[in-house]
């Protein structure tokens, strides 16, 4: 069967490419609602190092994503079912100790391999998770919930038992679904949320504690801190956490960066301090976020920071929800009808 997909060949310039789609023992999947994430709009716009982009493109966009069921090889899922698709590729021979998504050998789909801005996906049934809510549009962010719930797993297999002030620095989608997940994980901790962008702190009204970046009180203390933040911002929001942060605190990194942030490490190794890095997710955190999806509570939460804006029918739609996307506060999730 002969597919479509839509590549980015340069920034801000996309191609239609053809190719056979194999799908024995596979779930043929047809995308139906997409939502843009910062690393996309990072290629999208050209703003990784040149020797990336060339490297990684031409490739077809998109990770955050949901579908229907269109056949199943496998004979485990109907046609018409809703599913999310898992971005990850597994590595050939993983080792028992590490997670699928730092194993050597492992892949990630549209980042050096085609996303989800296809016609049709074939996917193993491993990578796919059926769910039965009638929220499609925020079952695409799913992905991102993901990535929240492997941090607290992260935490929690490392952190000290103390764990009553929880600090999140940063405002935007990840922080918001990290605060939210965490309170829905570990309920008895209170979260403290650091920011710049008062309008986006207004979102955060589950939280206990909420204060600008240029507010926070010399007598804050925390047991632990999540960075949120990324880019240029990072280092300040790290310089924050490792002042706040109790002995033997735990400080876990979401954020990205193309820049080296400072770190004090004087005060890291006078505290006594342990630094996580937490990136992307596997099926495990996709299938403890999928049942975080199925509370009615959880999503309405979640369906506060999702713009739909309107169906893609054509490359040119591909450009204006791009562009849309960077007047959005939070994540900007479309149907896909190419």
């Amino acid at each position: 069967m002969i597919n479509h997909l839509f590549r980015l060949v340069y920034p801000k310039c996309f191609d239609i490419a053809f190719q056979n789609i194999e799908f024995r023992s596979k779930i043929l999947i047809r995308p139906k609602f997409m939502s843009i994430c910062h690393s996309d709009q990072r290629y999208y716009r050209g703003l990784r190092p040149v020797e990336i982009l060339k490297k990684k493109l031409p490739m077809s966009l998109i990770h955050e994503c949901c579908g229907d069921v269109v056949f199943d090889d496998t004979n485990v899922l109907k046609p018409g079912q809703h599913v999310i698709m898992i971005p990850n590729i597994l590595a050939s021979n993983p080792l028992s100790e590490i997670f699928e998504n730092y194993q050597t050998g492992s892949g990630f789909l549209s980042s050096g391999y085609d996303g989800f801005m296809q016609e049709l996906v074939a996917l193993k049934p491993d990578r796919v998770i059926p769910f039965e809510f009638e929220e499609e549009h925020v079952a695409c962010i799913c992905e991102l919930i993901s990535v929240a719930v492997h941090a607290i797993i992260r935490f929690s297999g490392s952190a000290h038992k103390y764990r009553k002030k929880i600090g999140i620095w940063g405002d935007g989608s990840v922080a918001y679904l990290l605060a939210l997940t965490f309170k829905n994980m570990i309920p008895e901790s209170e979260i403290i949320i650091v920011g710049k962008h008062y309008e986006k702190l207004a979102m955060f009204s589950f939280a206990e504690n909420i204060y600008l970046i240029n507010e926070i009180p010399n007598n804050l203390e925390i047991d632990h801190a999540f960075e949120c933040v990324g880019g240029t911002g990072s280092a300040y929001a790290i310089e924050d956490m490792i002042r706040f942060i109790r002995p033997q605190g735990t400080i876990v990194l979401l954020g990205v960066s193309e820049e080296k942030p400072a770190i004090n490490t004087r005060d890291v190794l006078e505290k006594g301090l342990t630094i996580i890095g937490a990136s992307r997710s596997g099926s495990r955190d996709f299938i403890q976020a999928v049942k975080l999806l199925e509370k009615k509570n959880f999503r309405e939460r979640v369906a506060n920071i999702i713009f739909v804006d309107k169906p893609v029918k054509s490359i040119k739609d591909i450009h204006k929800v791009f562009e849309k996307d960077l007047s959005t506060p939070f994540k900007t999730a479309f149907k896909w009808e190419l």
